[in-house]
């Protein structure tokens, strides 16, 4: 059901002028640390910045497409990650990063990368230059969506969420036709197919485990973590983790405020005589990207709300008090 799918790439139109994008909407400076913008015209100068970029740079005499992405930490300050290539998914070594630190003054954001390499962002373009001043090449602005985005129910599927109401959850939670997190099905489920998308607040003065976090758990019992982890490396604790247990192959997270998706193939634990004899497995597409395939799941997500056990568990969506966003959840189950 779950294939690797390639991405797909467009320009992102809306978000490359800095100025013009924002004047309209009337941004709102972050108030607090932990503030979270859920929309876009709350969000601030900074989002504009942050963001992936895609393009050519002159690399000994020879053009490479390379890939960035521009992490917002908050007041004009900013983390790049440079991958040779081409984005992580779509053409990076899933080894190369160059990082840099960057700030934004007077509309520019200016990174030093090396004593022979800076580079700069203005109007939803990065480009860099060598000792000399002279231009390498240039990337400009870009908003990936997934190919599994938007993907309808096959014949036979429970809806689990398509806007219209939360039925299906226990104290479900809606606010302008999307699920809040902190939220379990009714409906309990052994073996099954899963697609849920999901929107990550974008909190550029949060950091870690408090910077979106919630988590989808298959059974109530594991968990794959929600988090904003645009443009880190893998760990067990980041974005698409079996948290706790194994880390994603790659990060694929997009940049927050952007929908995500999760395509999970789940096989429950098996039992005889109340013992568990197999573990339950779960391979996880990342915004149509394989990050886990076939990983076993040893034990029940420390904070999981069921205990490991033979019989069928819901769906949980977890509530880490930050404002995640889910839409079109749907499920097949295994025979």
């Amino acid at each position: 059901m779950f294939r690797t799918f390639p991405l797909l790439l467009t320009s992102c139109i809306v978000l490359t002028a800095i100025a013009p994008a924002f004047a309209k909407d009337k941004p709102k400076a972050a108030k607090h640390p932990t503030t979270a913008a859920t929309e876009i015209a709350d969000a601030g100068p900074d989002f504009a910045v942050q963001g992936e970029y895609v393009g050519e740079i002159n690399v000994d005499g020879k053009p490479m497409k390379y890939g960035a992405q521009v992490v917002a930490l908050g007041d004009g300050k900013f983390h790049a990650v440079g991958y040779p290539g081409g984005l992580p998914g779509d053409g990076w070594d899933e080894k190369t990063r160059i990082e840099a630190d960057g700030q934004t003054k007077d509309s520019e954001t200016a990174f030093i990368v090396n004593k022979e390499t800076t580079v700069t962002i203005r109007d939803g373009v990065m480009t860099p230059k060598n000792e000399k001043g002279e231009t390498l090449g240039a990337l400009k602005k870009a908003c990936r969506t997934s190919p599994t985005l938007g993907e309808k129910p096959p014949a036979g599927a429970i809806v689990l969420f398509d806007g219209a109401s939360a039925d299906a959850f226990e104290g479900g939670r809606v606010k302008d036709g999307l699920l809040l997190e902190g939220t379990t099905t009714k409906q309990k489920f052994q073996s099954y197919k899963i697609h849920l998308e999901f929107m990550i607040p974008f909190m550029p003065t949060a950091r870690g485990q408090g910077r979106g976090n919630s988590g989808y758990y298959s059974q109530g019992r594991y968990e794959a973590q929600i988090l904003d982890s645009f443009g880190l490396v893998p760990k067990i604790d980041e974005c698409a983790a079996i948290y706790g247990i194994k880390a994603p192959r790659i990060i694929m997270n997009y940049p927050p405020l952007s929908w995500q998706t999760y395509d999970v193939d789940f096989t429950a634990a098996e039992y005889k005589d109340g013992k568990k004899v197999k573990n339950a497995r779960l391979t996880v597409l990342h915004n149509g990207v394989e990050v886990q395939k076939d990983t076993e799941a040893s034990h029940a997500t420390t904070a999981a709300p069921v205990n490991e056990g033979p019989e069928p568990g819901p769906v949980y969506l977890q509530n880490h008090g930050n404002p995640v966003r889910f839409r079109n959840i749907w499920l097949v189950e295994k025979k």
